[in-house]
């Protein structure tokens, strides 16, 4: 999905000339970015987190107030890594590149269809202060309440304690954030100095301010995929599910899966070896050797033959010379998968006995490489935003049909609900649900 928006914005500052664009990324990553000359960005997965017009608003006014105070002229942009994730944050990032992975620590340097290939700015705090200020004014000029900037900000606080609460459930580090309030640092501190901008405004009731739009917004979202988009491959707890490629991975236990534009990647629990799955370009060779020989580029190592679930296959292992003359070990296995297409399977570790800790489980990971059956495709549907009348036995109740993993809790966090409270009964919710 790319949907550019027209501008129904009033002439802005004196940036009014500017010929804005706006367009919703196909990226389930919660980011907002803006680009100079009045492009501004939201992903599709800001929107499950929005309640309303008026909160989506206030998301766009923020960046449309970098663009007007010219704050990305004002230094070099930079790429982001945004939506990496957690291979960024961690050692494993520079382990690929020294298998030759290139790009492992950034994504692609083109605006496309994920939120993290952007060219998105790191501001400063005066430039971030001064973006709030003009966020609250254009709510203001656009009939909505400026509070929603609070409401807005408080709502991304709660997706990341969410996330921060289920690390600790699992007993494991909070995740690095890179969502649109990580991307645009903020704190406690920021939090109040935008309530006192907010509060400058006259409260609804001394002055009149426009319907928050909610019913509309609710309208608008209904159908919206949810997480990861079939075209990009869905997860859907140990497996990996793509349908246009017609294939399926597991994990083994603990393991984490990391989607990423132009690979997958199966992480273990320590975060110190993975398995690397890449598509072959076709010019790499039209046999496993020419693309052992073209992709891997070994000086040494022997093949041997293998099939995997039918599929044929050739396991690699040997060495070559990194780019600082110094020699490597090499472990791979490529892969004829369906529809004619050639796989790569890289096996990396932050060291030698880091891989050979992971050795068997990254053996089984690979080994759970199939095509994928009917069964398959059912659990492959992806997960869409749908709206219901909130029911009478209220989140408990809409959790026991919900497919997310932490149902209850999810649910509350994308209705706004996840520090506690609830809605009306037969107030209109948001779900999570197939199609």
């Amino acid at each position: 999905m790319s949907t550019t928006w027209a501008s129904g914005w009033p002439k802005l500052s004196h940036r009014g000339q500017l010929p804005w664009r706006f367009t919703v990324l196909d990226s389930p990553e919660i980011n907002a970015f803006a680009l100079p000359g009045g492009y501004v960005y939201v992903t599709r997965g800001i929107l499950a987190y929005m309640q309303n017009e008026a909160d989506l608003a206030g998301v766009l006014g923020h960046e449309i107030g970098h663009v007007t105070a010219r704050h990305g002229a004002q230094r070099a942009t930079r790429e982001t890594d945004a939506g990496l994730g957690v291979l960024a944050a961690t050692v494993l990032g520079a382990v690929l590149e020294s298998q030759g992975i290139s790009g492992a620590g950034q994504m692609a340097s083109q605006v496309s269809q994920t939120a993290a290939a952007g060219y998105i700015a790191s501001y400063g705090r005066e430039q971030e202060l001064q973006a709030d200020r003009l966020g609250t004014e254009y709510l203001a000029r656009s009939s909505y309440d400026p509070r929603n900037m609070i409401n807005m900000i408080n709502v991304l606080k709660n997706q990341e304690r969410f996330e921060a609460d289920q690390a600790r459930a699992e007993g494991r580090a909070a995740p690095a954030q890179n969502s649109w309030l990580a991307s645009h640092p903020s704190n406690d501190q920021r939090l109040q100095m935008i309530t006192q901008l907010a509060t400058q405004y006259p409260a609804q009731g001394k002055v009149t301010y426009g319907d928050e739009g909610r019913t509309r917004y609710l309208q608008a979202i209904n159908g919206v995929v949810f997480g990861e988009a079939a075209e990009q491959g869905v997860t859907r707890g140990r497996n990996f599910y793509h349908e246009a490629l017609g294939i399926v991975l597991t994990t083994p236990p603990g393991w984490k899966i990391q989607n990423d534009a132009d690979r997958l990647v199966l992480m273990n629990a320590g975060r110190d070896a993975a398995l690397v799955m890449r598509t072959v370009p076709p010019q790499a060779g039209k046999t496993h050797d020419e693309v052992i020989r073209n992709l891997l580029k070994p000086d040494q190592g022997r093949s041997d033959r293998l099939v995997i679930n039918g599929l044929q296959a050739t396991r690699f292992v040997g060495a070559r010379n990194n780019a600082q003359g110094q020699a490597q070990s090499v472990e791979a296995t490529v892969v004829s998968g369906p529809a004619n297409t050639t796989y790569l399977f890289s096996y990396v570790g932050k060291d030698a006995a880091a891989l050979q800790r992971a050795r068997r489980q990254l053996q089984e990971a690979e080994g759970s490489f199939r095509p994928m059956t009917a069964g398959d495709r059912a659990a492959a549907r992806p997960w869409v935003i749908k709206t219901v009348p909130y029911p009478r036995g209220g989140f408990a109740e809409m959790a026991r049909t919900s497919p997310l993993t932490s149902p209850e809790q999810q649910l509350r966090l994308i209705n706004g609900f996840y520090g506690g409270g609830e809605p009306n009964p037969g107030q209109l919710v948001k779900i999570i649900a197939t199609p």
